[in-house]
């Protein structure tokens, strides 16, 4: 199957899964549609207020935009037009981004996968499995030492912040006390804290700080440090974006214990992100072609739709 893909936004995430795309041989790009009129790619590019006009000529549509404000306002109307991918990342919202999904998608025979890429995606995966093992499961979900994609977004929402990132940092002693099954009662804004640079003009730092540290769902329950650097600064130490983290589910099985871990360990938040996404993608393809429509989230999605190799390859060359 050959699979036309478009691109909606060309940051870090659009660019990696651009890039992706050209290694792919079931994967072809149409072309990236973005509000700026020129973009460092030999792509074509196409004005997004346009983009309803090429539904039919690409199979799958990656929302590369930002989950603050971006993806709630404008993915149900790509939904409208296009099978869609996003990496919506507002755990606390899923349920209420995929009914808007699912209906647009639905109302138009298009498939929409939400919150694909490692958190929510591979980590929610790996949630429920480790919770499906035991009879009485303790789970504990450790995020980073790592930048995070979704909540740097979030701080370059606040009114005067011209540049920001968001780093957050798991406590070793937590970690240790789930992977020896004592995870019972561990908080996640307990167990983490959050560290915020950015650029900003001086007058507004009280105020910048204090819209950051009471933001709901991102930063209000969290130990939040909010970090005002020089431009210089975040140039030199605030360029990559490393990630990673930790599920751990432990049980008892008549007086044995086990142990189930889920790790990742990433150089490069955006690229990885966009691997997962690209592999939904497909996925996406597949089950449009397949007849389905509406919104799936990563756990509807059978997962051997993601690989390039059929079920029947995967039985035979020993995968399953």
């Amino acid at each position: 199957m050959n699979i036309k893909a478009g691109i909606v936004g060309y940051g870090n995430l659009g660019q990696a899964v651009e890039y992706l795309i050209g290694k792919l041989d079931d994967f072809e790009l149409f072309g990236i549609f973005s509000r700026r009129e020129t973009l460092d790619t030999n792509a074509t590019v196409y004005p997004v207020a346009d983009a309803h006009k090429y539904k039919d000529d690409i199979d799958v549509l990656f929302l590369c935009v930002g989950s603050a404000t971006d993806i709630p306002e404008q993915a149900a109307g790509f939904a409208e037009h296009f099978t869609t991918v996003d990496t919506y990342d507002n755990h606390s919202k899923v349920a209420e981004h995929y009914a808007a999904m699912d209906q647009a998608a639905k109302a138009n025979d298009n498939v929409a996968i939400v919150s694909t890429g490692w958190d929510p995606g591979l980590f929610s995966m790996n949630r429920v499995l480790g919770l499906s093992l035991f009879p009485e499961p303790i789970q504990n979900t450790f995020w980073g030492k790592g930048l995070s994609q979704g909540h740097s977004d979030a701080v370059r929402q606040v009114a005067g912040v011209r540049r920001g990132v968001q780093y957050t940092i798991p406590a070793q002693d937590a970690i240790d006390q789930a992977r020896a099954g004592n995870g019972q009662g561990l908080s996640k804004t307990t167990s983490h804290e959050r560290i915020v640079y950015i650029v900003a003009d001086a007058a507004d730092h009280d105020r910048i700080r204090e819209e950051i540290t009471t933001m709901p769902d991102y930063f209000e329950p969290y130990d939040t440090t909010v970090h005002f650097v020089s431009n210089e600064e975040f140039e030199r130490d605030h360029q990559g974006a490393p990630h990673g983290g930790y599920v751990i589910t432990t049980g008892d099985l008549q007086g044995h214990n086990a142990s189930v871990e889920f790790s990742l360990a990433l150089e490069s938040n955006p690229n990885f992100t966009a691997a997962a996404m690209v592999a939904f993608g497909r996925a996406a393809a597949r089950l449009k072609d397949q007849g389905n429509s509406g919104a799936y989230t990563v756990l509807e999605v059978p997962l051997y739709l993601l690989s390039q190799q059929s079920l029947q390859e995967m039985m035979e060359t020993g995968l399953v």
